[in-house]
């Protein structure tokens, strides 16, 4: 694929930021983009843009299988699939009911291996094909509070480098995008997880991560190093029209410094950090 070849591109979950941003763009730039969304009422400004759009939910076999052969029935073959659909789940992990996670799992992890899977016989007959991964600075490092939404996409990495390899003999490229600090309804769905969870021992613990969590997105940090979902957007159609793309591509020097500084950073020097952030839950 290269910047002169328009592709056929799904992208899920586009009833707001870079799922969004992202379908925007590559209409914007003469791609056949189909916008889903487990709500396509949301989906009517994308429309007007002139993507095409479809329910799709990602925890949803049918669902999914019925989108994609929507695409494949039209167009023979889904090009490029952008896996985006994905949120946080915050909180001390005692704390978290286990069919929450199971939930983030489903959509984070889950789906994104059963839209790939879905698509990939497909991309095998033609001969060609992309998919991209949205993960996350988050797949390299971890925060107090955070650890189901990390092991997601920590997830998200080890799939994404297995992938890579199993499937480039058949003309599919995996690439990974890992954004950093990104200004969407990201941090609020992240804040509002930790609503309710238990008033135990890891109470103030958790009102912190929302605290800090929202701080964060709303702070000088975010605004200096983080960005909108425009420049995910722009870095996910770079990897859809190289011709070989490299196998991640980070977004924002919030990523770029994180990782970094998760890299050189020993272990315990990281945890007398964190504490900088956030009360030690202990008993009283």
């Amino acid at each position: 694929m290269s910047s002169r070849q328009t592709v056929v591109a799904l992208v899920t979950g586009c009833s707001s930021g870079i799922g969004a941003a992202t379908a925007t763009d590559l209409a914007a730039h003469g791609h056949t983009v189909y916008a889903t969304a487990r709500r396509p009422e949301t989906l009517n400004s994308l429309a007007d843009q002139g993507c095409h759009t479809l329910a799709l939910d990602v925890t949803d076999d049918a669902s999914m299988s019925a989108a994609i052969a929507a695409v494949e029935q039209e167009h023979g073959a889904v090009d490029v699939l952008v896996n985006n659909a994905g949120y946080s789940q915050s909180g001390a992990v005692e704390s978290i009911p286990l069919d929450d996670i199971r939930k983030q799992f489903e959509t984070n992890v889950f789906g994104l291996i059963r839209m790939s899977q879905l698509v990939l016989p497909g991309m095998r007959k033609a001969g060609r094909g992309r998919i991209v991964n949205i993960g996350s600075m988050g797949g390299k490092l971890t925060f107090p509070g955070g650890g189901i939404y990390h092991a997601t996409k920590y997830a998200v990495e080890a799939i994404s480098d297995a992938m890579r390899f199993e499937v480039q003999g058949f003309g599919v490229q995996v690439v990974l995008i890992e954004p950093g600090l990104i200004t969407t309804e990201f941090a609020g769905t992240a804040v509002g997880s930790v609503d309710g969870l238990d008033d135990g021992p890891y109470a103030d613990f958790n009102a912190r991560v929302g605290a800090v969590t929202a701080d964060i997105y709303a702070g000088p940090i975010a605004k200096l190093a983080g960005g909108g979902p425009e420049s995910v957007a722009k870095v996910i159609r770079k990897a859809v029209e190289s011709k070989r793309p490299k196998a991640r591509y980070t977004v924002t020097p919030s990523a770029t410094l994180g990782i970094l500084q998760r890299q050189l950073t020993p272990d315990r020097f990281w945890d007398l950090a964190m504490r900088t952030q956030f009360p030690v839950p202990k008993s009283d």
